[in-house]
């Protein structure tokens, strides 16, 4: 069946390259704040002093990492789905990770333990790039 006549655009191989590895990289935010919230941080390792400044977080802050992971995360699974809501996770996500950062690099002092400036760049980037190209992908059409 020819795709053009459906008014349907073809998806780009570089959908699924971004889509897999940003769903992979945000299951890891996905696990983080799961073991969190599940009280699992003794089994990841961390010492009493961690998992007491990780039990320290207001809810506020909470809701802002769960919107940051968890929009992030639906960000990737629809864009693989090539769903257009992509483009509303990923602002969602966005805010979440806004939020979280106000939280810890401005109201708060992170234990140097805690500290991941390197992770931090990373999930900006990521999260930023994936907002950035699920528009795109969105405003040409590959997601509908």
């Amino acid at each position: 069946m020819n795709t053009a006549k459906l008014g349907r655009v073809a998806t780009p191989w570089h959908l699924w390259v971004i889509g897999a590895l940003t769903l992979l990289f945000n299951a890891m935010g996905v696990l983080s704040y799961t073991m969190t919230e599940l009280g699992m941080l003794a089994d990841a390792g961390m010492t009493p002093d961690q998992i007491a400044f990780m039990d320290s977080y207001p809810a506020w802050a909470i809701a802002f990492w769960a919107l940051g992971v968890w929009g992030a995360f639906a960000g990737s699974v629809l864009l693989l789905l090539r769903s257009k809501y992509a483009v509303a996770a990923m602002v969602v996500a966005t805010i979440g990770l806004i939020g979280t950062t106000v939280y810890n690099y401005v109201l708060i002092d992170v234990p140097a333990s805690m500290q991941a400036p390197g992770l931090d760049v990373a999930i900006w980037a990521v999260t930023l790039s994936l907002l950035l190209y699920v528009r795109r992908m969105a405003s040409t059409g590959v997601l509908r």
